[in-house]
């Protein structure tokens, strides 16, 4: 059966409103869609509520949207199941507690619910599909569309399938998350936390073992990043980084005359495990660095400086 279009989309089901959750919903409703929302915590519904019109004034200075937060959010209804949430819907994007037999659950009951030419998606950072599709009905409209925090600011979306998993499937997703504006790629195949959550799990690894071993304090190796390669990031990825290193012969020569230092920094690289010490330093340092700023703070920090990296950065053609 083939899936809906994607410009044919109008309502979403957005199952989980967490911080994922509620995230994804202020990008849809800034996007124009109604969002059916559920989650079963008492208070979800002033949560996202809350987050949704806090996030606002960054989806309008970023050219998202005019509209007003409250006409928006007169497309917002909250629902007291997926089940519920997900009838009707034409896309469903699930953000439920990141553990196994949960999200299979929930996948199931979402299944159960929408129509088989509908695509569910998946906001799991490190579940594979195959092992979440096991009990539904239809599980080759299964995906991950795995966001970065906050969704409605970052716009990598990771889109992986399944054993199961038809191409339609995945193409449709990866269509309609550009269509509403994000940036996705295609992870062709499934490990453990997809492509982006493992590179930043081999740099943390990396920046754990050197406060680890007293090479540089929590502090200083974040700012060796944040002031760092981390700018240059933002702009493009290792490999296009690498290969402007490499000068006018691009990669080749960076492979040819700079290859073999890289490789005496890899075979050096650390491997340290989370012990009780590993972690009470790291905490301490974290503190530290931040000082008296409350996470409000942080949050309203790391966003006003994404901002403007989103403003600097953005295609103008």
């Amino acid at each position: 059966m083939p899936f809906i279009s994607a410009s044919d989309v109008r309502t979403i089901a957005v199952v989980g409103a967490g911080t994922i959750g509620s995230s994804w919903a202020a990008w849809f409703l800034a996007r124009g869609y109604t969002v059916r929302l559920t989650d079963p915590a008492a208070n979800a519904e002033a949560h996202a509520r809350t987050y949704i019109r806090n996030a606002w004034p960054a989806l309008v200075r970023i050219g998202v949207t005019t509209e007003d937060v409250d006409a928006a959010l007169g497309r917002l209804s909250m629902h007291q199941t997926a089940a519920e949430a997900a009838t009707g819907a034409d896309f469903v994007q699930e953000n439920a507690p990141e553990r196994a037999d949960i999200k299979r659950a929930v996948l199931k009951e979402i299944d159960a619910a929408v129509a088989p030419d509908k695509v569910i998606a998946s906001s799991t950072s490190g579940f594979g599909v195959t092992e979440m599709q096991a009990e539904m009905a239809h599980p080759e409209r299964l995906v991950v569309g795995h966001p970065f925090n906050p969704p409605h600011l970052i716009p990598l979306v990771e889109v992986v399938g399944g054993g199961v998993t038809s191409d339609d499937a995945v193409h449709w997703s990866i269509g309609f998350y550009r269509h509403v504006g994000k940036k996705a790629i295609h992870v062709r195949k499934e490990v453990p936390g997809h492509i982006a959550n493992r590179l930043q799990a081999a740099l943390w690894r990396e920046a754990c073992y050197l406060v680890e071993e007293g090479v540089g304090s929590v502090e200083d190796v974040d700012a060796a990043i944040a002031y760092g390669p981390g700018l240059r990031w933002a702009v493009m990825g290792p490999h296009l980084t690498f290969h402007l290193a490499g000068g006018r012969g691009g990669m080749g020569h960076f492979f040819d005359h700079l290859g073999p230092n890289v490789e005496r920094w890899w075979e050096s690289l650390g491997s340290p495990q989370i012990t009780p010490q590993l972690r009470d330093v790291v905490v301490a340092g974290v503190n530290e660095e931040i000082g008296n700023r409350s996470f409000e703070q942080l949050v309203a920090e790391r966003d006003e400086k994404l901002l403007g990296v989103l403003a600097a950065t953005a295609d103008k053609t």
